[in-house]
């Protein structure tokens, strides 16, 4: 039976309270990296639209907070608007002015101030995993089948208990977890299994079998499933030398398992319902405050990875875009005309647009508004 999901206000304190953290610390990255590269930031805003809070440092760094908390931006002396495009009367600035803008600076420099913010947000999860491992340890199951389930995938593949799972789609499987993760990513697929039986490897391929699986909210998700299963769950201390490195390869998996939901949505194989926007965050936010203050760290972490992540896919108006067009002038050896920046900056305006009409519809209809849900 669901439970009832948060009331409104505890949903929207959880979601105001992880965006504004995850945007904060995104900026943030921006903003010291600039200024370590003596660039002067002329705004720090969270938010967009009109201000509805503001304070100017002695820096002369006006920190403001907008109206539609869903983002923000540090804007750079030299910029004519928050998305980076120069203004060119930043050449006729004095040479003391001049040096502070963000144009005056290297290409590289350019280019890891604009990579600082997606990279501060994979450091702020792979810390938090961090924590995790240092405080409850890791799951080292090894990937040793105990439990075949009758007529499952696995059983019609000839898996039986006692095989040990070496590899899955090539990827090599080192514990249990590991073996479930992959699994997970691809209902209604064929994954080809390295086994390792006695002295022999074998090599077996199943139909992935498509299960939805329902929380306690009632939120429904559609997951992979062979039917197997591990009885004795083992569970190993991290110390502080092993922890950064383990949790980089945490944060690094599921990184490559937010790509591949991302290459099966864009192939089709994966339906475009699946993607959801702000509403739907903040429902899953609100969960996950209920469930406790650990549930929603958790829920941060991941979804600080998928904010870096998608400001480095390559589209105009996001972090990637910025450092598409740098590599551009790398190569060229001189920057895009303003009229070509000025159209991708449009071209990519109008498809983070589009995006998010359609992942909010995604979201009221996931909510019943339509019928559906």
């Amino acid at each position: 039976m669901a439970v009832e999901s948060p009331n409104i206000i505890i949903t929207l304190l959880a979601f105001l309270t992880l965006i504004g953290t995850l945007v904060v610390v995104h900026e943030l990255g921006h903003y010291f990296v600039g200024r370590w590269f003596g660039v002067k930031a002329e705004k720090f805003s969270i938010g967009f639209g009109p201000q509805i809070y503001g304070r100017t440092d002695k820096r002369g760094t006006l920190w403001r907070v907008g109206v539609l908390p869903l983002g923000g931006y540090v804007q750079f002396a030299g910029d004519m608007n928050p998305s980076s495009q120069a203004d060119e009367s930043w050449k006729s600035l004095p040479e003391v002015e001049r040096n502070q803008t963000f144009q005056s600076k290297p290409l590289w420099q350019r280019a890891l101030i604009v990579f600082a913010g997606p990279a501060v947000n994979f450091i702020l999860a792979i810390l938090i995993a961090m924590g995790f491992l240092l405080a409850f340890g890791k799951s080292v199951t090894p990937p040793v089948i105990d439990i075949v389930q009758p007529n499952s995938p696995a059983a019609v593949a000839g898996l039986i208990p006692g095989d040990q799972i070496i590899s899955f789609n090539g990827r090599a499987i080192e514990t249990f977890d590991e073996m479930a993760n992959e699994i997970i990513m691809i209902p209604g697929e064929t994954a080809k299994i390295e086994i390792k039986r006695g002295d022999r490897i074998i090599v077996k391929n199943a139909r992935v079998a498509v299960a939805e699986e329902t929380d306690r909210f009632g939120n429904k998700y559609r997951v992979g499933r062979i039917g197997v299963g591990a009885t004795g769950i083992e569970v190993r201390k991290v110390g502080i030398i092993e922890a950064p490195w383990a949790a980089i390869v945490q944060t690094g998996n599921v990184l490559r398992q937010q790509m591949i939901g991302l290459g099966q949505i864009i192939s089709g194989r994966r339906p475009l319902t699946e993607l959801g926007g702000p509403l739907k965050i903040a429902k899953v936010s609100g969960e996950a405050m209920s469930m406790g203050i650990l549930t929603f760290i958790s829920l941060a972490a991941l979804i600080s990875i998928n904010l870096g992540f998608i400001n480095l896919l390559p589209i105009p108006m996001l972090d990637g875009g910025h450092l598409l067009l740098y590599a551009i002038e790398a190569v060229r050896k001189r920057p895009a005309t303003p009229l070509v920046q000025e159209w991708a900056f449009r071209a990519g305006f109008a498809m983070l647009v589009g995006f998010m009409i359609m992942v909010t519809f995604n979201d009221l209809a996931s909510f019943g508004l339509f019928g559906g849900g």
